[in-house]
């Protein structure tokens, strides 16, 4: 992608809680011998880095109510704005998005930046590469009435042909019923991945759950898994071991947050 956008200024965002119901202290959790948020920080780092110059302003701002990971950042060499969780934000059922509209208004209040874009990193996502970060951006900005895009990977299985559900009669039925009879005439399929999200401003703005219009950035098939109980910790670990020797775009993020602290 060629494409540069000097007007861009970009606000990037981690918004990590305390608590977790699923795996205790996730976000603070040691990841392959460092913490999560180094990972994290090291692709905001070569992230800007690299592409800085063909932007306008980059921060990042954290936004959370642990004093762990905020020590943890600390430590860390990355430059970051912290934001308080208010205790409103704080319950497990409080939309992420609300999260990051709070944290965009406190970052233009303490920058008297405007931010043209919000790109949202999820802590718990360590495999990404600034590839991905650069296409999730761009996928927003070439297409003029997106207003988020957000990082995917294709689906394993499919709502059209061999996912199923239990209907009204107590059996199970294919979630979509459709009248597909192989797995390739069904339209193709993504599982977001939750890694990366970038915000249109209007948008992350909005006090409301309104519609959007929504474009995609497709990340490798088998990057990330969802952190839902230690097994999973554990077999994400392995995964990173195996990313960061093959490929070199994953290795360079283990590097960069190798050499943070």
């Amino acid at each position: 992608m060629n494409r540069l956008n000097r007007e861009n200024n970009i606000l990037f965002t981690v918004c990590a809680r305390a608590g977790s119901k699923g795996v205790k202290g996730k976000n603070t959790k040691i990841f392959c011998g460092r913490p999560l948020a180094a990972y994290t920080a090291a692709a905001y780092e070569l992230f800007r880095q690299r592409f800085g110059a063909a932007y306008g302003d980059i921060v990042l701002a954290v936004n959370t109510d642990s004093e762990l990971l905020r020590q943890q950042m600390d430590g860390l060499l990355t430059r970051y704005l912290y934001i308080t969780r208010t205790e409103e934000l704080a319950g497990d059922v409080v939309s992420k998005k609300d999260v990051i509209r709070d944290t965009l208004i406190k970052c233009e209040q303490q920058t008297n930046i405007t931010y043209d874009t919000v790109i949202d990193l999820d802590l718990t996502s360590p495999l990404r590469t600034v590839e991905d970060i650069r296409g999730t951006l761009e996928m927003l900005w070439q297409n003029a009435d997106a207003d988020i895009a957000y990082s995917v990977t294709p689906s394993r299985r499919s709502p059209y042909f061999n996912m199923v559900a239990k209907g009204e009669d107590g059996y199970y039925h294919t979630v979509t019923q459709t009248g597909f009879t192989t797995r390739q005439q069904c339209p193709a399929c993504y599982d977001m991945n939750a890694s990366i999200y970038a915000y249109r401003r209007s948008y992350a703005l909005a006090e409301r759950v309104m519609p959007r219009r929504e474009v995609v950035w497709q990340m490798k098939d088998t990057g990330i898994l969802d952190i839902d109980s230690e097994e999973d910790f554990e077999l994400m670990e392995v995964l990173a071991g195996y990313f960061y020797q093959k490929y070199p775009a994953y290795g360079e993020i283990e590097a960069m947050a190798a050499g943070s602290r």
